[in-house]
């Protein structure tokens, strides 16, 4: 079975426009709602793909995390190339440590991080997230189950260098979270299983910027944009959005 690859997307809107950034292992699926809520709310979008994502998990494996930052880096450049020149940064996951990155590299309007972990004691969650997800691309292959069994064998087996420069990122960031000065809005949702929670209080206690907040949904997981609170998510962000000073 041949399946659809994913796509990055540009909703086009306003003049105020938002970088949306994906989760390891996700692609611009995960914040395509986001965007289409914030395009009808008169802000433009763009969400990248990086590299090695939203295909066979056989190419995350050959990624690395300066291969996503030159991602990210190019997506915010993409925006300007359009003549955006004030830009926010709204990030899940692996997007929200790129966004983390990005906001202390580069000058940003605001910064929304949802679920976004900065403490690398999690390799054991993300192993098992990378296992589900390779498995399910294989089922959508039609590849035999002792096939899928063998493959993602090796694919594990294959994967150790890529976690561990995922970890390096991960600690670089979280060592230089007190350079942010950029208003900063942390979103966590308290049913995350994939990192330690206490990253969301961790980010907020560390950013230097005065107009921060911070937010905890109760009936979410870690994937809070495609979870059972996205509309409030969603209105909480425009909110946020509206708060800054986009002179």
């Amino acid at each position: 079975m041949k399946i659809k690859q994913p796509q990055p997307f540009t909703f086009e809107e306003g003049e105020r426009a938002v970088l949306l950034l994906h989760g390891f292992t996700g692609h611009s699926a995960d914040v395509r709602m986001l965007g289409r809520f914030l395009q009808k709310h008169g802000y433009t979008s763009h969400a990248p793909i990086y590299a090695g994502h939203g295909k066979e998990l056989e190419a995350l494996i050959e990624a690395r995390p300066e291969d996503w930052w030159a991602d990210v880096k190019q997506a915010l450049n993409h925006l300007r190339e359009l003549g955006y020149e004030k830009i926010a940064i709204a990030g899940l996951s692996l997007g929200g440590v790129l966004g983390l990155k990005l906001a202390y590299s580069e000058p940003v309007k605001g910064l929304v991080t949802m679920c976004a972990p900065v403490f690398f004691d999690n390799e054991e969650q993300l192993t098992k997230g990378f296992e589900f997800k390779a498995r399910q691309y294989k089922q959508l292959e039609g590849k035999p189950k002792e096939n899928i069994d063998q493959e993602v064998k090796e694919l594990l087996g294959e994967s150790e260098e890529m976690f561990k420069q995922l970890g390096g990122l991960i600690n670089e960031v979280h060592d230089d979270i007190d350079q942010i000065y950029t208003p900063t809005f942390v979103v966590q949702a308290e049913q995350d299983e994939m990192i330690n929670t206490e990253s969301a209080n961790y980010i907020y206690e560390q950013v230097e910027t005065n107009q921060k907040d911070i937010k905890w949904y109760k009936n979410s997981g870690h994937v809070i944009t495609m979870d059972k609170e996205k509309e409030q998510l969603h209105e909480d962000i425009l909110e946020f959005l509206e708060s800054l000073d986009w002179s």
